[in-house]
């Protein structure tokens, strides 16, 4: 005759953790009232569950039960995925690439356009180019002008040498 195995600890928790093998990691948070200021306290436990079909992601809600000791850490085993986290689709047969492993997409080269000078403007060959002078417009003369007006001068630390003390 096999005997009621009896009413074991049931709990409901996060996933946080899902990168080992046939094991996820459950966020459990429980809330109390602080006995001495009667605030409502929230405290948080991570426990190693066993989840033999990998089938709890981050982010799932989960219930979970306690059994026989699985491993050092191990003493909860997986009973159902409630709810499932953001992202919700499992992809399957695809690997995820990560953020740091994901090639940079290329940013687009702006090339400038290539410009076409007709046949007629173009030098005969062995006939120098004519060379036309650059003209500055009237903001590079401006420019030119404060900086001379605002430049000092050093041909008065010059003179100031050149003259004997008295």
């Amino acid at each position: 005759m096999t005997r009621p195995r009896g009413n074991r600890h049931r709990l409901r928790g996060i996933v946080v953790r899902d990168k080992a093998a046939g094991t996820v990691t459950v966020q459990v948070t429980r809330r109390f009232r602080h006995p001495k200021y009667g605030k409502m306290v929230r405290r948080n436990t991570h426990i190693a569950v066993h989840d033999e079909t990998n089938e709890a992601h981050v982010g799932d809600t989960v219930e979970i039960v306690s059994c026989r000791p699985m491993s050092r850490t191990k003493r909860w085993r997986l009973v159902q995925v409630i709810e499932r986290g953001p992202g919700g689709q499992l992809v399957t047969g695809v690997e995820e690439v990560s953020a740091s492993e994901a090639p940079a997409p290329e940013a687009p080269v702006a090339e400038a356009p290539a410009v076409e000078t007709p046949a007629e403007e173009t030098p005969a060959e062995g006939t120098p180019a004519e060379e036309t002078p650059a003209e500055e417009t009237p903001a590079e003369e401006t420019l030119a002008e404060e900086t001379l007006a605002t430049e000092p001068s050093d041909q008065g630390a010059i003179n100031a040498e050149e003259t004997p003390a008295s």
